[in-house]
């Protein structure tokens, strides 16, 4: 049986200019991309990943990006822990068996690539759903890291992500009220607060109890629609929800994320 070459490779927060030369390289060696279609709200994201490959892919190297639908996910909200694991469980199963499909149908030598925005090691499903793949196929398979979104966050603002000696906490809309609660209770310090996938910007929940701490925000952080805010999260915090809510009626999708610097008294 012959082994299939996959390449999981981190493309940046958006910017071209974010691709590394290890990244840049591995496009060169890659025959098919794979991109999940997620419908014509999210277009543009496929067409940035043709652009970046056409950039970065020598002309005399013949390629192919194949469009594969992603599978639905149901909804979050409701679901408690066990919920929402088994939700995520089945999506990437789905995804699996989607993936397993093309990739079964392409020649033994193709090299098969996936391009993560951001880096594959931060919130991202495609190195599980690779793992996948080789519990069905013969894989090899290789990552190359990119630029993170709050890499590019911290950047953008031209601030450090932490205080001296301090920790920064990295977390999801989804657990951040919790995360914050717990640890004041417990006397325990996160430090700086890292956000990323809140679609409902939690951080509004924290207003009463904690107002005077900074919040750095950003959307389409390293894209040429970049958005960016920050200050006090009880005076920006409006203006955040009504922008956000804004761009993502007029783009089809949003995608942001934030750092919370608690205050110092």
């Amino acid at each position: 049986m012959s082994t299939r070459r996959i390449h999981v490779i981190g493309i940046g927060a958006g910017s071209p200019e974010h691709v590394t030369a290890e990244a840049a390289a591995a496009l060169a060696e890659v025959d098919v991309f794979l991109v999940a279609d997620k419908g014509e709200t999210k277009d543009e994201l496929v067409a940035l990943r043709r652009s970046i490959c056409e950039r970065f892919v020598p002309a005399d190297h013949p390629y192919e990006v194949v469009a594969v639908p992603d599978p639905q996910r149901g909804p979050d909200a409701a679901r408690d822990g066990a919920q929402y694991a088994k939700g995520v469980a089945d999506w990437h199963a789905a995804r699996t068996e989607a993936y397993v499909r093309v990739v079964e149908g392409l020649p033994p030598e193709a090299v098969v690539g996936f391009l993560v925005w951001g880096d594959p090691a931060f919130y991202d499903s495609t190195i599980r759903v690779v793992d996948a793949i080789g519990e069905r196929l013969a894989t090899t398979v290789r990552v190359i890291p990119g630029i993170s979104a709050f890499q590019a966050l911290a950047a953008a603002h031209g601030v450090v992500l932490h205080r001296v000696g301090e920790p920064v906490h990295i977390t999801t809309g989804r657990r951040l009220v919790d995360d914050w609660t717990r640890a004041g209770e417990a006397g325990l310090d996160l430090g700086t607060v890292v956000v990323m996938l809140d679609g409902h910007l939690r951080c509004r929940e924290l207003v009463a109890t904690a107002p005077a701490t900074t919040i750095h925000w950003g959307a389409y952080v390293g894209m040429p629609q970049q958005e960016l805010r920050s200050g006090r999260l009880d005076e920006v915090i409006d203006e955040v929800v009504e922008l956000r809510a804004r761009l993502r009626e007029q783009h089809g999708w949003v995608m942001d994320v934030y750092a919370l610097t608690p205050s110092r008294s």
